[in-house]
């Protein structure tokens, strides 16, 4: 790992002290239980909520951070431990450099209790990262673009163990796209064709920090569900026109992509002829 990577490891690990969130009262208490999955990303949008309400932009979820954090929870679990490093002397730092993710700087919180229902156990976690300046800090930091939230059960006593890990790395979230309504397409019996005009507004998904921007979209078309066929391969224009016959049907969609090569999903328009 170069100099300049420890010295931020360093830094990190300074602002993370393990913590026990036993008997936390939730806020609120959830209508119905969720799966270990929907409970992570419950947690996730706890605090994004909290972040939100203090005006920063949300973390996103980074997959490969979730995979880490859930390995995280289930060695505490299956190990029955707590703590920030270990029995064999490995911390989250070490696991992040390990998976080849580029990074540059990264943060971990972690809890435990024994709430019987998993969405109530998220929301004791919350209140207890929140409750603590150290975690607080981590959790509401303008430095971090990504989050990935697992969850264990220790099968020995029921504690839920939660892990955060919070991490700044390079922009990997595609841009957006918001197709504008079209309205249906009426061909006299005299017209063969008419000419539509698709529009649209888009951007790349701001990140708390590091957003990439907006580099193009591209678009595409396809007749009677058939293959797709490229329009453009990048433009940066919001708008699209479109020879339309009496007898196919047509499908247009349009995706954003940053200055970082991510796009994002396809936002599709039918054609009402």
């Amino acid at each position: 790992m170069p100099k300049l990577a420890r010295t931020v490891v360093s830094a990190a690990f300074s602002l993370v002290i393990a913590m026990a969130a036993i008997g936390v009262q939730p806020q609120t208490a959830a209508a119905a239980d969720l799966s270990i999955s929907r409970a992570e990303l419950h947690a996730v949008r706890l605090l994004n909520a909290e972040r939100a309400k203090a005006g920063l932009v949300a973390v996103r979820v980074d997959s490969r951070l979730m995979s880490i954090a859930r390995q995280r929870s289930a060695d505490m679990a299956s190990r029955h431990y707590f703590s920030h490093v270990s029995p064999s002397g490995q911390s989250v730092f070490d696991m992040i450099h390990a998976s080849g993710i580029s990074w540059y700087a990264a943060g971990e919180i972690i809890a435990w209790n024994t709430w019987p229902g998993l969405a109530d156990s998220a929301v004791a976690a919350k209140d207890g990262w929140m409750g603590s300046p150290s975690h607080r800090d981590i959790v509401m930091s303008t430095d971090y673009n990504y989050v990935g939230l697992g969850l264990a059960i220790d099968s020995s006593d029921g504690k839920k163990i939660w892990t955060g890990v919070f991490m700044k790395g390079p922009d990997r979230t595609g841009g957006y796209v918001r197709l504008a309504p079209l309205p249906k397409t009426t061909l006299s019996s005299a017209e063969a064709y008419k000419v539509i005009t698709v529009s649209w507004t888009g951007g790349d998904i701001r990140l708390q920090t590091l957003t990439s921007g907006l580099r193009h979209y591209q678009i595409q078309v396809r007749t009677n569900s058939g293959a797709w066929n490229w329009l453009s391969g990048g433009t940066t224009r919001t708008s699209q026109d479109i020879t339309v016959w009496r007898d196919p049907t047509y499908d247009v969609r349009i995706r954003a992509c940053d200055q970082a090569g991510n796009c994002g999903s396809w936002a599709r328009q039918h054609v009402d002829i």
